[in-house]
This record gives C-alpha cells, sequence and structure tokens, in this order.
C-alpha cells in the first residue's frame, strides 16, 4: 500500500469522530516549524529569510507539544529550517510519538550522521526520518546550491535503513524538471534505495525565495506528471498521497484548496492562511479557523494561489473526498 494501513484506519477513525463531532473544518495534520534556521541556503526556499535574530530562536519543547495537543491532529510534520539544529528535537518527536501522532521530520540529512551522538530517535511505526531529494546527484545539488548534498543524503538513507527507522522522502518538482527527470529519481528512490514512501509536490513561488524563474504553472505541472505517471510508474511507485491527489496532479480532476486541513505551527504562532503564505499570525488553533477569511484563498480568489498545486492546499481536500466515497476509498486501499 502507499500509505501505511495503520495511518489510514487512523485517518479514517478521525474523520469519522470529526463528521460525528459536525466539525466542518479540522486539521488532518500540522506542518510544525520549531525553528527557521537552516544550514542550507536552498534557491527556491522562503523559509530562511528572517533577521538573524529570529534565526537564533528554538520553539520550545513545551511549547510544541501543546500546539498539537491544542489542535488534535493526528499528524505531524516537522519542518524549518533544518530540525535537527533544534537541540531537542529529538524530545518534541519521542514526546508526539508517545502520544501516538504519525511524525515525518523533515531534513536534509547532512547532520543525520554528523549529529546522530546528541539525538535519542528510536524507530516506531509512529515515526519516519522524511528525507528532502530533489532528483539525482547534479539535479538535486544544484537544487540546494550545495555539491555533496546528495551524495550524503543517500548515504544516511542507507545509515537509517540498517538502523531500523522508516525513511521517506520528499521532492519538489520545478519548471526545469522533465518527465525523465522526474522518473529517474522516483526510480532511484523507489527500486534503488527502496524507501518506505515517496512524497512528491509541484514547487511553490515563495515570494522572498531568490529564485522567482523556476516554478511551474498549472499547464506544465500537469502535463509533466501526466508523462512521469504513465507506463505503469504511478502504480509501481510507492508514492505517499491518495490516489485522487495524484489525479489531481495529471489534471484528470480538479478540487478547490483546503488550505486549513493543514495548518502550519511556527515560532510566531498559527500562520494565515498555510505553511506557504504568510498573512499574519493567530495566537491559538481556535483563533486561526475562527477568524480567517478562508473563502478569499485558492485559484481565482487570491493571485498568488493561482499557479498553487502543492499538497499542503490540496491533498486534504483528496483525503475528504477519499473517505467520503466507498469506491475512492476502496481505490485507495489497493494502490
Amino acid at each position: 500500500m502507499s500509505v501505511p494501513l495503520r495511518q489510514n484506519l487512523r485517518m479514517a477513525g478521525y474523520l469519522a469522530a470529526q463528521k460525528i463531532k459536525g466539525n466542518k473544518k479540522f486539521p488532518l495534520l500540522v506542518e510544525l516549524e520549531p525553528l527557521f534556521a537552516c544550514n542550507l541556503g536552498c534557491a527556491g526556499c522562503g523559509k530562511i529569510q528572517h533577521p538573524a535574530d529570529q534565526l537564533r530562536r528554538r520553539m520550545p519543547v513545551e511549547q510544541a507539544v501543546s500546539a498539537i495537543q491544542e489542535c488534535g491532529a493526528p499528524m505531524v510534520s516537522i519542518a524549518g529550517g533544518e530540525p535537527l539544529m533544534h537541540p531537542e528535537i529529538d524530545r518534541i518527536v519521542n514526546e508526539l510519538v508517545a502520544q501516538k501522532k504519525f511524525v515525518y521530520l523533515c531534513t536534509n540529512a547532512l547532520l543525520v550522521r554528523k549529529w546522530w551522538h546528541k539525538f535519542d530517535f528510536k524507530p516506531s511505526p509512529y515515526f519516519a526520518f522524511t528525507i528532502h531529494l530533489d532528483g539525482l546527484r547534479e539535479r538535486h545539488d544544484k537544487s540546494v546550491c550545495q555539491d555533496g548534498v546528495f551524495d550524503e543524503a543517500v548515504e544516511s538513507i542507507r545509515w537509517l535503513q540498517d538502523r531500523g527507522f522508516r525513511v521517506t522522502t520528499n521532492t519538489t518538482i520545478f519548471n526545469t524538471d522533465t518527465p525523465q527527470t522526474i522518473i529517474d529519481v522516483m526510480n532511484f528512490l523507489n527500486d534503488d534505495l527502496k524507501v518506505d514512501q515517496m512524497m512528491i509536490s509541484p514547487a511553490y513561488a515563495y515570494q522572498k525565495a531568490p529564485d522567482q524563474e523556476h516554478f511551474p504553472v498549472v499547464e506544465e505541472t500537469r502535463a509533466l506528471f501526466s508523462k512521469a505517471f504513465a507506463n505503469g510508474n504511478r502504480k509501481r511507485w510507492r508514492l505517499n498521497h491518495t490516489p485522487l491527489f495524484l489525479d489531481f496532479l495529471e489534471g484528470k480532476r480538479d478540487f478547490h484548496c483546503t488550505a486549513w486541513g493543514i495548518p502550519s505551527y511556527s515560532l510566531f504562532g498559527w500562520q494565515k492562511p498555510c505553511y506557504l503564505m504568510s498573512d499574519g499570525y493567530a495566537s491559538t488553533y481556535k483563533e486561526l479557523i475562527e477568524e480567517t477569511d478562508w473563502d478569499k484563498y485558492g485559484r481565482g480568489r487570491d493571485p498568488r494561489c493561482a499557479n498553487c498545486m502543492a499538497h499542503c492546499g490540496y491533498e486534504p481536500t483528496a483525503v475528504m473526498a477519499t473517505m467520503g466515497s466507498l469506491r475512492e476509498s476502496l481505490r485507495a486501499m489497493r494502490s
């Protein structure tokens, strides 16, 4: 299965509970940013353009855990910045795992082996390292603006696998990609490295990103994915997405953005409206949900959303459409 059975069952139960309670807006996953600092300066990143005093900040463990408890999300993706630069990132992970949250720790992997002695991570079906890989060696190192990162990421994946950890990957697609570059990296991750699951998503044009020229528009995205997914590739790859989201990437389905489904919590609070755009912050999750004008966001409503097809906005829509249909639920289980 593309998504672990344990996770699928938990999400089905969670969605059923939300329906019974009559909740209209609720989180499926939280993008948790316990710091903004990073050891890379990727050209397409808009997350590290903060003043030096903000880059030095680290979120206290209690604050991070309390935010997840407050909103009740069953899944957490810990991003940044580079989470392994947080001296207590293992405590954040372990406390969330103890609460049986599904935790994905997103990292560029440069510090995995170098700083392993500083941490106390343990293998768990609720925990996975998510290694960022945008392509094979030349493609990835160019994307992160540093040579040697691809090789270290690959070695770290194998090193973690040998120690019994679940390892997933996250790949961002730019308009410099071709169907073949996508196929090449997915084949490598799926067949050679044999990672547990792979996530893939079109790049979003952060306003503060140094590189503003290489973000794909909707038509380019659909053409890229429809060709890359052809010839049985989509079914063969262990993709950590619902079939409906993959349909969306190919242009077979269209969805509205469900930004509230994957809220973002950082040092500044709950980010409005999503992980990719910053229109202010709410101090509580309740405030985020009740005081954000969700109807003004999405393609055709806000020009910043015009070419966005990122998973943080559209995967929640696909998940809820899947869970609301017996046919699509069975399809997801078979994929």
